[in-house]
């Protein structure tokens, strides 16, 4: 059954390349790497061919664990970056590949990995390099069945982490022990792993992305957190604001407004619906309240493998190597709240995973949604 799905997919990953024109792919990012063939892992590459054949290059300590999960034609082990050169041409040759095009990543590529990848002991001289970001976002973008029920297992995991932390938030404690007790309780309730925590407090809830720091919680304080695990492979994205104490009525105006603004972009995620219709709603409402100056980057992206992938906005997806996106159809994963109202000396912010059903929302992570704990 298992290989069925990766064929299925490889099938459809094939139709794609074809229409793109390119002969092979070449990919080294873990999250597409595991999408196709059911693994990904740093210092390991797959080659894709136009039939639908996939070639994997791991680590020789790791070809065993590999074999036994992962779905491929062709396995080879390599010692170093030199057997890795290597052992990409042995592919290309294998596959008759001397000719033509290939796909590599070049938002995730560094340019010494490109220059790996390319070098002209691995790559054949006549075959050309294209960028094939857009196609593994397409061909991601939609979740099967069993991909959407294993975001809808790390929502679950995502509540049980951030209701620790929010349990942890008293005065005299530091950001980076509110991100411990959420780490901890992520891992404990299924969470294999888990992308960066954001914890931030006080002013520093006044900027986009905060990471945890020593700095302690004091009376007053507004507290940002935002927490994304990763269960079975996929991850879910859920953040919330909480007061140290009770908030003024300005903090408490404010997070009432964002949640107004996020609750209403929720409320019009179906299918159909376009990624600029939705960045506008929540954007709008803030900037009818006057808040214009007061927001920042893209409320709303994609979840899957990722906490963060396509769809995107069109603006962001630009400048991630990205096409803008269609209208979205149902079963794409949403985050909407990404991004906050930044007031000028602290912030607010609510965030939750939803499903773009065929009639309407399915919110996966509905913890509550209170500034008071």
């Amino acid at each position: 059954m298992k290989i069925n799905l990766y064929q299925k997919r490889l099938d459809r990953c094939a139709e794609l390349m074809r229409n793109a024109g390119l002969d092979a792919l070449l990919l080294t990012k873990p999250a597409n790497m595991f999408y196709l063939t059911g693994d990904g892992r740093l210092c390991a590459y797959a080659l894709i061919t136009r039939d639908a054949k996939v070639a994997l290059g791991v680590p020789q300590t790791d070809v065993e664990d590999v074999s036994a999960r992962a779905h491929f034609n062709q396995i080879a082990g390599f010692e170093d970056e030199v057997g890795m050169i290597h052992s990409i041409a042995h592919h290309f040759q294998h596959f008759g590949i001397q000719e033509g095009s290939v796909g590599l990543e070049y938002t995730f590529l560094t340019q010494s990995m490109m220059a790996m990848m390319t070098h002209p002991h691995a790559k054949p001289e006549e075959v050309a390099v294209k960028d094939c970001t857009h196609i593994l976002s397409e061909l991601r973008m939609v979740k099967e069945p069993g991909e959407i029920e294993r975001i809808r297992a790390a929502a679950q995991v995502a509540g049980a982490g951030m209701a620790a932390a929010i349990e942890a938030v008293k005065p005299g404690l530091t950001e980076s022990q509110v991100a411990a007790e959420a780490e901890y309780a992520l891992r404990q309730a299924g969470a294999e792993e888990f992308w960066r925590t954001y914890i931030s407090s006080g002013p520093r809830t006044n900027i986009a992305h905060g990471l945890p720091t020593l700095r302690r919680l004091q009376e007053g304080d507004l507290v940002m957190i935002d927490v994304h695990p990763i269960v079975d492979g996929y991850s879910a994205d859920i953040c919330r604001t909480v007061c140290v104490g009770q908030p003024t009525a300005e903090q408490q105006a404010a997070y009432d407004l964002y949640l107004k603004a996020q609750q209403a972009t929720i409320a019009m995620v179906k299918a159909g619906v376009g990624m600029v219709e939705l960045e506008e709603t929540l954007h709008g409402i803030l900037k009818e309240a006057g808040h214009g100056d007061h927001v920042f980057g893209p409320p709303i992206h994609g979840v899957g493998i990722e906490f963060e992938e396509a769809p995107l906005p069109p603006g962001h997806a630009f400048f991630h190597g990205e096409k803008a996106p269609p209208p979205l159809p149902a079963n794409v994963v949403l985050a909407v709240g990404n991004c906050g109202l930044y007031a000028g000396p602290w912030g607010v912010r609510v965030e939750d995973t939803v499903v773009v059903g065929e009639g309407g929302p399915e919110v996966l992570t509905n913890l509550a949604r209170e500034l008071t704990k």
